[in-house]
């Protein structure tokens, strides 16, 4: 039996969906104009599986040899967040968006959350994450009170310098929050940000947490579990997910720790096991910071240990690379752009040279692990399988 890999590179768009007026965001095209901003990406390995296929790129030519499936996907749901892409992914489709709160919470949450911690609140704004610890850092350190922000997204983000706040008590905050946030104002995410540092140069650290809506079901993965096969999350799937179909949930510090550890599960894993890996750093450190460089760099960095993950394949497993959503670092805006996802799908010793699929939902993604871990009726989930 074979096992199959699906990793997100977050906020990787392969240009605009057609509706991307509606969520203004139209002109946003995060892979290529990424590749033009840097004078071309050099990712030989991507390349090769078939990544220049899928559109234009610069430096990244499309091979005729590439061994894979490759194209874009649709997306179906009514977003272009991180909940909503990997929720698609997994065969649920979003009809009703997340509130979002662009002028900040309503008195009546924030009153609520201050309420239910015991500690008061600060921000209640939409901002750049780094931005707002800059700015509050120091007011936060003296009062005690919690730094409450959102973005474009339908978050609850939560900040607090680990030396005035204890990461527990952080943690236990955010799960107050999310028990809260239900109903009208039931947010895809609250997030944990905790940071460190001095006034004036505060770092967030790698301990973020995200504590996400239950998915539905059934899905994807609870169909593939309910199969008998085992699910491996590496990255933030688990807390995207909620924990919930998740078996062994694997968080990781850096996208360079993600591919480790997928590489090491690939090497381990017996037949029959998914993982599925969210490598985040595009979208955290360079989308949202408009810096191209760091973004190309990112993916080159995910290129360079692409080949070892390749060797980890058994013949006949099934890997995916694939988006979320975009975040083009070259347009004034810092939030996420509504996108196709990037499809690139290989199995080695399968004849899928020059083979294109464009969807019309990412719920291929997750009807494509099925059908090669688990053939059988897909109970009436949306998606196609890719091959």
């Amino acid at each position: 039996m074979p096992r199959a890999c699906v990793i997100v590179l977050d906020a990787v768009g392969a240009g605009d969906l057609p509706d991307a007026a509606d969520f203004g965001t139209q002109g946003s095209s995060t892979l290529a104009h990424v590749a033009e901003a840097v004078g071309g990406l050099e990712v030989p390995a991507m390349q090769a599986l078939g990544l220049g296929n899928i559109m234009p790129l610069r430096g990244c030519p499309p091979r005729r040899d590439a061994p894979s499936v490759h194209g874009r996907l649709r997306e179906r749901s009514l977003g272009m967040d991180t909940t909503t892409g990997h929720w698609e992914m997994m065969g649920i489709v979003t009809e009703r968006p997340f509130p979002t709160y662009p002028d900040g919470f309503p008195a009546e949450v924030i009153e609520a959350f201050s309420q239910a911690t015991g500690r008061p609140v600060i921000g209640n704004v939409a901002a750049s994450g780094t931005e707002i610890i800059q700015r509050l850092g120091e007011e936060h350190q003296r009062t005690g009170a919690w730094i409450v922000y959102t973005s474009a997204d339908s978050v609850f983000q939560i900040a607090a310098h680990e030396a005035t706040i204890p990461l527990e008590e952080l943690y236990e905050a955010c799960r107050a929050a999310r028990a809260q946030l239900a109903g009208e104002h039931a947010v895809g995410r609250v997030i944990a940000r905790p940071f460190e540092g001095e006034p004036g140069s505060y770092v967030r650290t790698p301990r973020r947490h995200d504590f996400s809506l239950a998915p539905p079901r059934p899905n994807h993965l609870s169909e593939l579990r309910a199969r008998g096969v085992t699910v491996h999350g590496v990255g933030k799937i688990g807390d995207i997910f909620a924990g919930q179909d998740v078996d062994h949930s694997k968080p990781t510090t850096s996208n360079a720790h993600g591919i480790a550890v997928t590489t090491e599960l690939l090497r381990t894993v017996p037949d029959g096991s998914f993982v599925f890996v969210n490598l985040v750093e595009t979208d955290m450190l360079w989308g949202h910071r408009n810096d191209p460089r760091g973004f190309a760099d990112a993916l080159e960095e995910f290129d360079a240990g692409l080949p070892d993950l390749l060797t980890a394949l058994h013949h006949g497993d099934l890997l995916i690379l694939t988006s979320d959503h975009g975040c083009d670092p070259t347009t004034p805006s810092t939030d996420h752009s509504r996108e196709h996802a990037m499809l690139v799908a290989h199995m080695p010793g399968a004849p899928l040279v020059g083979s294109r699929h464009d969807g019309d939902t990412f719920a291929d993604v997750g009807a494509t692990v099925l059908r090669v871990l688990a053939p059988g009726d897909a109970d009436g989930l949306p998606g196609t399988p890719v091959l």
